[in-house]
């Protein structure tokens, strides 16, 4: 098979391409700009495209197949070439459904949770000894890839409800028609996409209507939109609510507690142990034991930037998450205030994304910092120029935060700033962006903040 990918360096296209070279495929790609990792992993595998930039040359006929990255614009001249050519042309999302039509499919969506719970089921499953492909939105300890393909008979993968490419407006996750399905909860998000809290809702309840006759959906019941939105669905599918499990926190661990036995996570919050949960849920489906899931579970240490602990000490602990939305950013404050209820708890988010900078949709932020003693949020001036947005003030951030003590940067300069006068109490450090906070590098950030405790 031979397989050309328009835009190779996107997160999931260079995975999936990778993947697909494993398989024996025939790859090659283009793209305007590759950054890292995708670059040097591309490079390891012989993908990276000699220059950089589109070819339309690169497109014949005798290629099965051309898959489309959501990075390329609708006139991008690979793209015309190939409608020119008359070649199927896939969106990644159609090209995984594509090689997985012939398995059982397990589908992870909602509006969070998805990476984490999606990873959680690899982890298990793997330490089950279970034959398995994947597609999951971050790195994970013991997967080279984020796509894996092969002869498994199951595949697990994270359901995004993001456009699928330039030329099909459909949801991604609509596309992979599910026998197993998670929905972990509905919060509004991509709202330069879904312009109304309804129209984002509605994406959810296609989805349900996406999922194979007879197939099972597991949801959360702590979330009442999406508990209403699911027991008005009439597919012929088999719904089950999931909830929290017993558990207890000793000493900043949290311990689930099943037949009298505990098991200590490495991972933390009511988020966390609702995915734990949705995993336990799908692993179950597949005879795994709910003593031996637990077991399995424990030594789970999370995905990368899934409040990722960067650092500590006996004083502070650091970490990164890539909490963005409101209902995340919200989920993992309370989660890291929960831990540590003996520590000072400084927050700092970015806004980043099309739908946190939006001016009408700033709003939805009010109380989200509550728990924070701290509350830091960081806009890149960089970023209003990138996206073409208006920049506001930071008395607007304040009254859409509700929080007139909130600190605002939108300098890395002066972001840094505040860190190298932070003033050493025993505390939590929570950084949380799906940016880069102005190309800050969090690890020296981290070092410099841990040293100011040895010097004391």
């Amino acid at each position: 098979m031979k397989v050309h990918f328009i835009a190779i360096g996107g997160s999931a296209m260079h995975n999936l391409a990778i993947a697909l070279h494993k398989k024996g495929f025939q790859i090659t790609g283009s793209d305007d700009v590759v950054f890292e990792p995708s670059a040097s992993r591309l490079a390891k595998y012989g993908l990276l495209p000699a220059q950089q930039g589109w070819f339309p040359e690169k497109l014949s006929t005798d290629l099965d197949a051309v898959v489309l990255g959501m990075h390329a614009r609708i006139d991008n001249p690979e793209l015309l070439k190939a409608q020119e050519l008359g070649l199927k042309i896939y969106s990644y999302p159609e090209y995984i459904y594509e090689q997985s039509k012939d398995k059982l499919r397990v589908v992870i969506g909602g509006s969070h949770g998805k990476t984490t719970i999606t990873s959680m089921i690899l982890h298990v499953l793997q330490a089950a000894g279970k034959r398995f492909d994947y597609l999951v939105g971050a790195q994970l300890q013991g997967f080279d890839t984020m796509v894996g393909l092969s002869d498994a008979p199951i595949i697990v993968i994270e359901g995004d409800e993001y456009l699928a490419s330039p030329i099909d407006r459909r949801p991604k996750f609509h596309l992979y028609k599910a026998n197993i399905a998670v929905l972990s909860g509905i919060a509004w998000d991509h709202v330069n996409v879904f312009p109304t809290f309804d129209s984002y809702i509605e994406q959810f309840r296609i989805f349900m209507k996406t999922i194979t006759v007879g197939g099972s959906l597991f949801y959360s019941e702590t979330d009442e939109v999406l508990k209403e939105t699911v027991l008005a669905d009439d597919s012929e599918i088999n719904k089950l609510g999931y909830n929290l499990p017993p558990h207890r926190i000793i000493d900043g661990v949290t311990y689930i507690i099943y037949e009298g036995k505990t098991y200590p996570l490495n991972v933390f919050g009511q988020h966390n142990l609702l995915n734990i949960e949705a995993a336990r849920y799908v692993c179950g489906m597949f005879d795994i034991k709910t003593d031996e899931f637990y077991q399995y579970i424990s030594d789970f240490k999370g995905a990368a930037r899934r409040l990722e602990l960067l650092g500590k000490n006996d004083h502070v602990s650091i970490y990164k998450d890539f909490a963005h939305s409101p209902s995340k950013l919200k989920a993992t404050i309370q989660a890291v205030k929960a831990q540590f209820p003996n520590r000072k708890l400084l927050a700092c988010m970015e806004l980043h994304t099309f739908s946190s900078l939006n001016a009408d949709f700033l709003n939805e932020y009010a109380g989200t910092m509550d728990e924070a003693d701290t509350a830091v949020v960081f806009i890149d001036q960089k970023t209003f120029e990138q996206k073409k947005m208006q920049p506001y003030p930071a008395e607007r951030v304040k009254e859409a935060f509700h929080r007139d003590d909130l600190v605002f940067f939108d300098q890395p300069a002066s972001l840094l700033t505040l860190f190298e006068n932070f003033e050493p109490v025993d505390c939590s450090i929570l950084l949380m962006s799906s940016g880069n906070f102005g190309g800050i590098d969090l690890n020296v950030l981290t070092q410099s903040v841990l040293k100011k405790y040895f010097d004391k």
